[in-house]
Order: structure tokens, then C-alpha cells, then sequence
């Protein structure tokens, strides 16, 4: 069968990076970011589908500053709206799959079961909002495309809670962490590599088996516990539990926003492992790389 050539966005992003080192398996890889792609332009866009005529395109690129979004709404619906409509526009008229990563905020997290990809959506947040309606907007071209909604996305690059906490905990004596919002935990790595093996099945499978999918960890915690297991046994900093509202943030957050990943799991026999595990795996990664 023939290799697809790959259009990956975001490839300096968490899940972006980690895609980059995997997706040459599958295709001969064109790997863009902010620097050679701008997703805010759309011109820019085009144009470069139009010139590359991939037959694959993975959008890892969004605009992910939460906070931030809350006054720069504009900037966030340009990257995480209309630049996966356009991929998607542009991915149909070339006859590509496009593969797009949606958020758990999308929901209102009023829920205590993990939530379906049916579930009734809320967005309680800018961020969700643009999310949602890039969700919708590929929806809408018609286009052959799998989007997959994850969660609490961590890794050993980038910004992200799991290096905020490490840097924190070498500063600090104590940690006060949020624990009345739960969620699940997702490494990069293992999100990236549950994508590759997607492609392993090729792309007329995937084509067949289009649509909306939860993909996340199994499991769930709340972000002091996630802090917790990231500090581990160590006697400093000693991580306290607070609730949201000492920690006041621009953008509100959902109190619960657990995914669902058994349509996942039946449509392609792959399962993400506990969000424990992948922690375990990623830490331990980090200290092969420290002594390395």
C-alpha cells in the first residue's frame, strides 16, 4: 500500500512533539508549527493543503492557554474553530482523512459518571467553546475525519501540570493543589501512539469507521491527586488540598469531566492504559533522559 503523505500541526505542541517522532512509520511526514503554519491564517492554510495535497492530516495545533482565552477570544476561536474547519474543508476537496483532538471541556462537568460522546455539551469556559465548535465545524464540511475528545494532557515537554508541579515542588516547602475538580490524566506519548495505531490499520479503515471518539487514560483523580502521585514519596513539599474556590482562575473549570472510551475501544480494540501506569511509564522516561 501505498505511504500517505502526512500533514501534522502543532508538531512543537505536547501531543504534536510526540507525533513527530512516531508518525514516519506511517507516511512521509511533513511536520509544521506556529513558524511554518500559522492555523491563525487561513489563507495560509489553504495553501499549503493545496500545495502538499497530503493524504493525511493530523491537527495537533489549538490554542491551549485556558486563562488567557477568557480575553483573547478571537485569537482562540481563529486556531481551535475556524483552522480545523478549513483543514477539513481542504481535506475533503483533496480526498485526505483528517485526524483533530477535541478537550473534556466541552461539558459542563456537572456529570458523576464519565461522560459519552452523546452526552448533552456545555462549555463553561472560551477555550470549551472554541473547541465545541471546531468539533461541529469539521462535523459540518462532510469530510472524513476521526475527532478525538481527551483530557488533562501532560508531558515532558512543553507547558504543562506535570513540569508546573516539579518546578514548583524544588521551589517550594508546601503545595496547595485544587481537589474538588476530577478528571483523568493523559500522557502525550500514549496519546500520540494510540494514534499511530489507528493508522496501523490504514487510512480506507479509518475512513470507514469516521466520527467522534473519547480517548483517554482509565481511570480518574483529582489534580491534588494527580500532584501527589507526581511527587511522589519524597518528604517535601507536603501538597495540600484546596478547593476551586481559593484558587480562583479567569476561566472556570468543569468539576468533573471523566471520558467514556468504550466506543473507542469496540470500534478498534485499543485501550489507553490507567492513567497511573502512564504516569509511572512518563516519570520513568524522565529519569532515563535526566542520566542519560
Amino acid at each position: 500500500m501505498d505511504r500517505p503523505r502526512i500533514l501534522l500541526t502543532g508538531a512543537r505542541g505536547q501531543v504534536g512533539f510526540e507525533l513527530a517522532r512516531l508518525l514516519p512509520v506511517h507516511g512521509e511526514l511533513i511536520a509544521t508549527d506556529r513558524s511554518t503554519l500559522d492555523l491563525a491564517d487561513p489563507d495560509a492554510v489553504v495553501a499549503a493543503m493545496r500545495a502538499l495535497k497530503p493524504g493525511l492530516v493530523v491537527n495537533a495545533g489549538a490554542y491551549t492557554a485556558v486563562d488567557r482565552a477568557e480575553g483573547e477570544r478571537e485569537a482562540a476561536f481563529a486556531v481551535n474553530a475556524n483552522a480545523p474547519r478549513v483543514l477539513a474543508e481542504e481535506a475533503r476537496r483533496c480526498g485526505a482523512l483528517l485526524i483533530h483532538y477535541s478537550t473534556d471541556y466541552v461539558f459542563d462537568g456537572t456529570a458523576t459518571t464519565p461522560y459519552a460522546e452523546a452526552a448533552p455539551i456545555g462549555p463553561l469556559n472560551v477555550y470549551g467553546e472554541s473547541k465545541l465548535e471546531g468539533e461541529r465545524a469539521v462535523a459540518a464540511t462532510g469530510a472524513h475525519a476521526l475527532v478525538l475528545r481527551t483530557s488533562w494532557v501532560y508531558g515532558l515537554h512543553g507547558r504543562n501540570f506535570l513540569r508546573t508541579v516539579q518546578k514548583l515542588a524544588a521551589e517550594r516547602d508546601e503545595l496547595k493543589i485544587v481537589a474538588d475538580q476530577t478528571g483523568t490524566p493523559n500522557w502525550a506519548r500514549t496519546l500520540a501512539q494510540a494514534t499511530c495505531a489507528l493508522l496501523a490499520r490504514g487510512v480506507f479503515d479509518l475512513v470507514e469507521r469516521a466520527g467522534l471518539y473519547h480517548l483517554s487514560a482509565l481511570g480518574s483523580t483529582t489534580w491534588h491527586g494527580l500532584a501527589t502521585a507526581i511527587v511522589g514519596a519524597a518528604a517535601k513539599p507536603r501538597v495540600l488540598p484546596i478547593t476551586t474556590e481559593e484558587f480562583p482562575t479567569p476561566a472556570r473549570r468543569p468539576a468533573y469531566g471523566v471520558l467514556d472510551s468504550t466506543l473507542f475501544r469496540c470500534t478498534f480494540g485499543l485501550e489507553l492504559p490507567t492513567w497511573q501506569d502512564a504516569l509511572a511509564a512518563c516519570l520513568a522516561e524522565q529519569r532515563a533522559e535526566a542520566s542519560g
